[in-house]
């Protein structure tokens, strides 16, 4: 009886020392996080920027750092290796690192300065975080090295990603692997992948973009316009055409552009367009084409800058070219080397998907010309998202030309109506039968004037 007394009383004596010890422990934490956490987060952000830093926060920070370095290495070590049970270590190791993580950038949020009454977001990570090394540089708080507010009353430099780019994790790593000063791969494809599916804008890199192997000099403005350039002065290696006379022998060779072959005919296809109209059936004078001075002298003089939204090689800037106005064409490089083409040509191409804001500013814009791209495919919310913001861009006064717009004839009605939302005055409005789709598409054109609105 005696020897089982003597036995509940170590025991118990062994657990009132580990409660004491456990209490001991809540204590300290509880003691340490309320004078890490004492302070509102922008009061430890700007103190973190300050002179008068407090090096406790600092050895802090340098501390989490240092954690998450260590688990990145151990788990890139464990996820070599084939054995189940290391496979799983790994899996843990990242939960632990993404909570380290969202522990770190939630150290760095930051409230108002109140020297510029400015709130600033601190840069957050949800849910996923990145193991490559440049992406994590990528989006971290960048402090100013005057440690004083800019002019624009922030304290550094915020970089960002967008949420689609996290619902694409391993195609952004790979991305972003790479070695800081070296050459990128020739991935090109990959990143025009992320752009489309959302992730855009992109995150910047630190290496650099390879170049065409012999690149040869680029024919002169007055040459330029209607030649073909050279094939030396294009990488071809993620085409099915490895030569621009390739692009249009879809029917010869299999191997050719199937969106817009034609493009890359300059003398025969693009050459007449929007000087010539073409017509939908040769017996009548019915077509959707409208000839590029038509336009012009609704606003002789007044047309100077603007902007093209469509697939092609940048004929319509080539044109305008020619009547002196200036013509940004937005594209990407849809199975073609359309950018590199047009920059070929003289013109200049801004690599732009449909998902971006434009980058310009507020009313500056004279035109907008849009054709063979926002076709019938386009969801009516998406659309309404990129009439205003090309309607932002445009000047009171200014031009949006709707050229050659198809969609099936049952959904017409509710096409319209997007576009006539705008309540832009109508200087021009057609409607026509597009004929090679058994009658069941519509042709839509349109130059449409932008009102003042000056309240």
């Amino acid at each position: 009886m005696k020897l089982v007394t003597g036995s509940l009383n170590l025991k118990r004596g062994v657990y009132a020392l580990i409660i004491i010890f456990a209490l001991l422990a809540f204590a300290f934490s509880t003691t340490t996080l309320s004078r890490f956490y004492s302070q509102k987060p922008s009061s430890f952000f700007n103190n973190y920027l300050n002179p008068n830093i407090d090096h406790q926060e600092v050895t802090l920070n340098n501390l989490v750092d240092t954690i998450i370095e260590k688990l990145v290495e151990e788990i890139r070590e464990s996820r070599s290796s084939k054995d189940k049970t290391r496979t799983q270590y790994a899996t843990f190791l990242t939960e632990i690192l993404t909570l380290t993580a969202t522990i770190r950038s939630r150290s760095q949020e930051h409230l108002h300065s109140q020297e510029a009454k400015t709130a600033i977001e601190a840069t957050t990570i949800d849910e996923e975080f990145f193991l490559i090394e440049e992406i994590r540089k990528y989006i971290r708080i960048k402090p100013n090295r005057l440690r004083k507010q800019n002019f624009m009353g922030a304290n550094g430099t915020f970089t960002s990603i967008g949420h689609a780019c996290f619902a694409m994790k391993e195609e952004l790593e790979e991305y972003m692997n790479y070695d800081v000063g070296d050459f990128c791969n020739d991935d090109w494809k990959l990143a025009q992948r992320l752009m489309v599916h959302g992730c855009d804008p992109l995150p910047r890199r630190r290496c650099f973009s390879r170049a065409p192997k012999y690149y040869t000099k680029p024919l002169s403005i007055n040459e330029s316009l209607w030649n073909i350039p050279d094939d030396l002065n294009v990488r071809w290696s993620n085409y099915r055409c490895k030569k621009f006379s390739c692009l249009g022998e879809l029917n010869a060779t299999g191997k050719g552009f199937f969106k817009c072959s034609d493009c890359f005919n300059l003398t025969l296809h693009e050459k007449p367009r929007w000087i010539e109209p073409v017509f939908i059936d040769q017996s009548s004078n019915v077509t959707a084409d409208i000839m590029i001075q038509d336009v012009l002298m609704i606003k002789p003089g007044e047309i100077r800058i603007g902007l093209d939204f469509s697939v092609g090689t940048g004929t319509f800037a080539a044109r305008m070219r020619e009547s002196n106005v200036t013509v940004v064409s937005a594209t990407i490089n849809l199975g073609a080397p359309f950018s590199e083409m047009i920059a070929l040509r003289g013109l200049i191409p801004l690599y732009l998907t449909i998902n971006q804001r434009l980058p310009f500013f507020d009313n500056t814009l004279d035109i907008i010309h849009t054709t063979r791209f926002l076709d019938g495919w386009i969801d009516f919310v998406l659309l309404d998202f990129v009439l205003y913001d090309w309607d932002r861009v445009l000047r009171p006064g200014g031009i949006l030309w709707i050229d050659s717009f198809f969609c099936l004839e049952k959904d017409l009605d509710d096409y319209l109506f997007a576009f006539g939302m705008l309540r832009y005055k109508k200087h021009k409005w057609i409607v026509v039968p597009k004929v090679d789709k058994n009658g069941n598409e519509m042709f839509f054109s349109a130059v449409l004037e932008k009102p003042g609105r000056p309240f």
